[in-house]
Order: C-alpha cells, then structure tokens, then sequence
C-alpha cells in the first residue's frame, strides 16, 4: 500500500508548535498554578515525615498522584474525580491487609467500606461524613443530573449566581483536603 494513501491519523504541528502551546498553557494561570501547589504543599505537611502506606495498589497510586497534579493545574472535576477514587481503592484495601484483614466482595460499595472501616475505628464518624460529601460531589459530575437537581452544577451556579468555576474551585479544595486528611489518619500515615 502507498504510504501517501494512508491520511495522517496526527496532527501536522511540529515539535516547536506543541512546545509553543505547553509553554503558553504553563503560563496561563500561572499564579493560580503556584498558590494552589503552596496550598497543597501546606496541607501535605500533616502526612507522615516518612511518607504514607497507599493501600490500594497501582490505581490508588495513580489517583494520588494525578489528582495532585490536577489541583495543581486546575483540572477541578478531575482532582474530585481522582480524589474520591482515591478514598474508595485505599480504604477498601486497607480493609483486607493485616491480621484483621476481611474478604471483600468483588465490587463493594463506597457506603459499605466506610460502615467497616467505622466499626474497624479506621476512620472516625468526622471522616465518615465529609467522605461522604466528596462522594456526593462526585456522583453529579459522573453521573447526568437533570437542571432541577441540586446537585446539577449549573443549578448550583445559578442558586448561587457564582461561576460553575468558583463551584468547581471549592469542590476540589474539599477534596484534596479530605484526600489528604485520609492519608494523614494513623493507619496510613508512617512517622511522625
């Protein structure tokens, strides 16, 4: 087959155009981009001086790790996203290590784990209820809500008459702030 038949399947930009693009989407923002990485560097000062014991394997991991990266940049639905996967994988997990360990069904549910990790002391009613708020500021952006919903985004932007941004804004500060109150709880926090 010619290969000039084939059309191209990527973009014609070269190497210095998509430096160019990177470049200028690094300096959008920029200073929102610094003030919320201060911001989580602040918060992370309550994990543990020798890190945390992530439970949950690669998926935990991941989660961890790019919701960080999307608080940072902006990427607010994702940072929620991220972050209540993130509490699903590490806690469900953490339920079945050690000599406590429990077997787990194949697919348990978010208000299943925290009832056992309730009654196991991991998590106190406190961290309970605000875990509880992250899943229910996940379930609208992964799930469709009709406009009549409460919980529909652009409902509460109207409610409010605040941008879906300064929602969305607030929403992922909750939820790298419970992410990381998560991790900072003695079961997963290692040192001081």
């Amino acid at each position: 087959m010619d290969e000039d038949a084939q059309p191209q399947l990527f973009s014609s930009a070269g190497s210095l155009d998509l430096v160019r693009t990177l470049l200028a989407d690094l300096h959008d923002d920029l200073a929102g981009k610094l003030g919320r990485f201060h911001q989580l560097a602040d918060l992370s000062l309550s994990l543990g001086s020798n890190g945390v014991l992530l439970t949950g394997g690669e998926t935990a991991l991941a989660a961890w790790t790019e919701a960080r990266t999307s608080f940072i940049h902006g990427n607010y639905m994702a940072t929620v996203l991220l972050c209540q996967g993130l509490a699903e994988h590490t806690l469900a997990a953490h339920l079945t290590l050690g000599l406590q360990g429990e077997e787990l069904p194949n697919r348990i549910s978010f208000q299943e784990t925290l009832r056992r990790c309730l009654k196991r002391e991991i998590v106190t009613l406190q961290d309970a209820e605000e875990l509880k708020i992250l899943m229910d500021l996940r379930n609208p952006l992964s799930h469709y809500r009709s406009i009549n919903d409460p919980s529909n985004l652009s409902r509460r932007a109207m409610h409010t008459l605040l941008p879906a941004e300064h929602h969305l804004l607030n929403d992922a500060t909750f939820a790298i702030s419970v992410a990381i109150r998560l991790l900072s709880l003695p079961a997963f926090r290692l040192g001081r």
